[in-house]
C-alpha cells in the first residue's frame, strides 16, 4: 500500500473543502471496500478524508418519506424498526449482503459507492477499462461466468455488487448529495451508470460531491416483499443473480409491482416492463413466469454466463412466489 495522508472532517463543508483541494483525495467511512482496493493496488489515493464524524446517521420519518443518513451503518438500518415496518424489502436486502462484521462497519453511503468485484478489475496485471481506461477488457474474452447479461458494452461487462442498491432502485429511492455547488437530489435509478465508453465512472456524482442520505417514499410494499439472492455458497458471497420483488395485492389482484435484479448489469437493473405485465393479474405462478420471460428478453449473455438467463427467470418466479406467499 502506498503512503497517504489522513485528515478527519467534522462538517460536510470541511469535507468538501478538503477534497476540493486535492484531486487524488478520497472520502473514507467504513473503508470496507476502499482499503481492499488500496491494498490490491487498484487505487492509490494520496489523501484520505475521514467522514465518520459527519452528522448523517439519523433514520427518521420525514414528510411521509423515510430518511436514512449516509453515515448510518448497514447493520443499524437493517435492524431499525422504521425500516422493518415501512420498507422490509430494504432490511432483507441488507441482511443478504456481506457478513455481520462488515455490516457493522459499512455505511449506507459507502455501500452505494462500492466498486465491482470483477476479478479482472482487481488483477492489476490484466487489462481493465474500468481500472485503466483504454487498456481493454480481460473479461470479454476471458472467464466471464460472473458478468453482465444486460446493458454491457464492448468496453466493460462488469456487474454492480450491492444488494442494498437493488432494493433501493425497486423502492424508487432518492439520493441526497451536497457539493461545492450546493445540494441536489438524484433519483436512485439515475445514480449508477451503464458502462458505455466510460466504464471507469460508476455513478453520476459530480466532482467533489458528498452523499448525505437517501429518501424512500411511502409505498404499499410493506407485506408482500422478498429479496432472493443466489450465490455460490451460503455464507458471504456476491450474487450470481438477485431479485428484489414487491407486490401490492388486494382481492387476489396485483395492484402494483416492483422488480429489480442484481448480479446481471453494471447498475441495479429495474424490470419495469415485467412489472407492467403483473398489474391487474392474479398472483399465480403462470403470470410470474410470463413476467420473468418479459424481464429477460433483452439479455445478452457471454461465453461462460449463458446459465444466468434461465437462472434469472427462475429466480424472478421464485422471488415473486415468496413475496405473494403462494
Amino acid at each position: 500500500m502506498n503512503q497517504f495522508s489522513y485528515v478527519r472532517a467534522t462538517t460536510a463543508k470541511a469535507a468538501i473543502d478538503a477534497i476540493s483541494k486535492d484531486k487524488n483525495a478520497r472520502f473514507i467511512a467504513g473503508g470496507t471496500n476502499l482499503l481492499d482496493l488500496m491494498k490490491s493496488g487498484v487505487l492509490a489515493p494520496e489523501r484520505l478524508i475521514d467522514i465518520n464524524r459527519l452528522p448523517f446517521k439519523d433514520i427518521i420519518l420525514q414528510n411521509n418519506s423515510l430518511h436514512i443518513g449516509a453515515m448510518a451503518l448497514n447493520s443499524e438500518v437493517a435492524a431499525h424498526e422504521l425500516v422493518k415496518t415501512h420498507h422490509p424489502l430494504l432490511s432483507q436486502a441488507l441482511l443478504a449482503g456481506a457478513s455481520q462484521q462488515l455490516r457493522n462497519m459499512a455505511t449506507i453511503g459507502g455501500n452505494m459507492m462500492q466498486r465491482t468485484r470483477c476479478s479482472y478489475f482487481y488483477d492489476t496485471s490484466m487489462p481493465c477499462n474500468k481500472r485503466t481506461p483504454g487498456s481493454g477488457c480481460g473479461a470479454i474474452g476471458g472467464i466471464n461466468r460472473m458478468h453482465a447479461i444486460f446493458g454491457a458494452s464492448d468496453q466493460c461487462i462488469a456487474v454492480h455488487p450491492s444488494d442494498m442498491c437493488i432494493a433501493l432502485v425497486a423502492l424508487d429511492a432518492t439520493v441526497l448529495v451536497t457539493g461545492p455547488k450546493g445540494n441536489r437530489r438524484i433519483p436512485f435509478g439515475d445514480f449508477h451508470r451503464l458502462p458505455g465508453d466510460t466504464p471507469d465512472k460508476d455513478n453520476n456524482l459530480a466532482k467533489n460531491e458528498l452523499i448525505t442520505g437517501i429518501e424512500i417514499p411511502a409505498s404499499p410494499f410493506t407485506k408482500n416483499v422478498y429479496y432472493l439472492k443466489v450465490r455460490d455458497r451460503a455464507s458471504y458471497a456476491f450474487a450470481l443473480v438477485s431479485v428484489a420483488a414487491a407486490l401490492d395485492i388486494s382481492n387476489n389482484t396485483i395492484r402494483a409491482a416492483r422488480l429489480a435484479m442484481g448480479g446481471v448489469a453494471h447498475k441495479p437493473w429495474r424490470l419495469q416492463e415485467a412489472e407492467k405485465t403483473l398489474i391487474g393479474k392474479a398472483p399465480t405462478a403462470e403470470n410470474f413466469r410470463i413476467a420473468a420471460t418479459v424481464a429477460t428478453q433483452s439479455a445478452r449473455p457471454y461465453k461462460h454466463n449463458a446459465f444466468k438467463v434461465p437462472l434469472a427467470q427462475n429466480s424472478i418466479v421464485t422471488a415473486l412466489q415468496k413475496a405473494a406467499a403462494i
